[in-house]
């Protein structure tokens, strides 16, 4: 097995940045999930209610994240921010473990994926690991992933939720996608995992499940 794909999403519920290579510490791929989008009442919003965020596309910068290639804190950012997510919402920084919704990571493998039979955009996984036939990943919850120094600790499967159902490009929605999650896959798909030891990995590392 080896890593086929690296994702890092600097914005909860934004389109997310494809990496070659990545840091691995205790709170997940280094830059992700640093900003989250806050209404007018302070409470979190994100594209299961506004899948419009899904639009925007969100990558780590030399002074912070970007989002449309433009400074996350910009007057051209909030107001899109706005639009998309209504009046009074905007980005807020948010650096603790609560910006995950579970764990820091989410690791997919390439036989979930085939077997789902929709874009791998739409479970946004962290890591894609290649070369695992049909749904092994099924068994891995408890078990722990190799990959160099870096040791990733797979506590569950993950439940899926309306996101799914939104097309990562053009944010249409297909109920039937998370319909067949729930028909297929007994609703979870992909794993919740966190980072016992820290590191750096890269696209084709090999993993191996211990």
């Amino acid at each position: 097995m080896q890593i086929a794909e690296l994702w890092r999403y600097p914005v909860k519920s934004m389109a997310g940045e494809a990496l070659t290579r990545a840091e691995l510490a205790r709170d997940g791929v280094s830059g992700d999930r640093l900003l989250q989008v806050r209404d007018a009442h302070d409470r979190i919003v994100t594209s299961r209610s506004k899948p419009r965020l899904l639009g925007h596309h969100a990558a780590s910068g030399e002074s912070g994240p970007l989002v449309d290639g433009r400074p996350w804190d910009s007057r051209e950012v909030a107001r899109d921010v706005a639009a998309a997510a209504g009046a009074g919402a905007r980005l807020v920084r948010e650096p603790g473990l609560g910006r995950f919704d579970i764990l820091p990571l989410l690791v997919a493998t390439d036989g979930a994926i085939e077997a789902f039979g929709h874009d791998r955009r739409r479970l946004r996984p962290n890591l894609v690991i290649s070369g695992v036939p049909g749904l092994a990943e099924r068994d891995w919850e408890g078990r722990r992933l190799r990959i160099g120094s870096v040791l990733i600790g797979i506590q569950d499967l993950r439940e899926r939720c309306i996101m799914t159902t939104f097309d990562p490009d053009t944010q249409v929605q297909d109920v039937d996608v998370l319909q067949k999650i729930r028909r297929d896959f007994g609703g979870r798909l992909a794993l919740n995992a966190s980072v016992l030891e820290e590191g750096s990995v890269s696209v084709g590392d090999t993993v191996e499940l211990v």
